[in-house]
């Protein structure tokens, strides 16, 4: 089971829907046009076709924060999607990272971080997303294996890579 985490708005919904899409056409498809999304409240469990093995995504609703860690057990890696876009949700954001990178149950789950939104605007850069969250600290602190992405849900940029990640981090059974 990989966890999809991360604030309310921070295009999680987006994310699973476009991996879909992509993992059913073996990733060579374009994503095409936005799919409309609702706020997740409460939980979605996604399947993904990865090489023809299903991998199980759970998505849980930035609102359920404060019980995230109640779905932890039986979670081999987890997504952490961050909106570059949402300057006001950089402390929130940096507090929830923390809180599940310090999780007993994830210690030995591999984590993605992804910074999305990159097609809108007036996006943070890497350069200062990193700085903000001091990530390099985070990564040589954390007991967990971090890579670090930039996507954006909307326009497909990066998801080959979120794919990729999946692939090489799903449990071998």
């Amino acid at each position: 089971m990989c966890l999809l985490l991360g604030a309310t708005g921070v295009g999680k919904t987006l994310l699973l829907k476009r991996l879909q899409k992509l993992s059913l056409r073996d990733h060579h498809s374009d994503v095409g046009e936005p799919p409309a999304t609702l706020p997740t409240v409460g939980t979605n469990l996604t399947d993904l076709m990865l090489h023809k093995r299903k991998l199980t995504v759970r998505e849980l609703g930035g609102c359920m924060g404060p019980i995230w860690s109640s779905y932890y057990r039986d979670c081999s890696s987890v997504i952490f999607m961050i909106d570059a876009a949402n300057t006001c949700q950089v402390s929130a954001s940096c507090v929830q990272l923390l809180s599940v990178l310090s999780a007993e149950p994830l210690q030995n789950a591999a984590v993605l971080i992804l910074f999305n939104k990159l097609d809108l605007p007036c996006p943070m850069s890497l350069v200062e997303m990193k700085s903000l969250f001091r990530l390099d600290d985070i990564i040589t602190c954390a007991s967990q294996p971090i890579t670090v992405q930039e996507v954006s849900a909307r326009s497909g940029r990066g998801l080959q890579d979120v794919l990729q990640w999946l692939e090489s981090h799903r449990p071998s059974c």
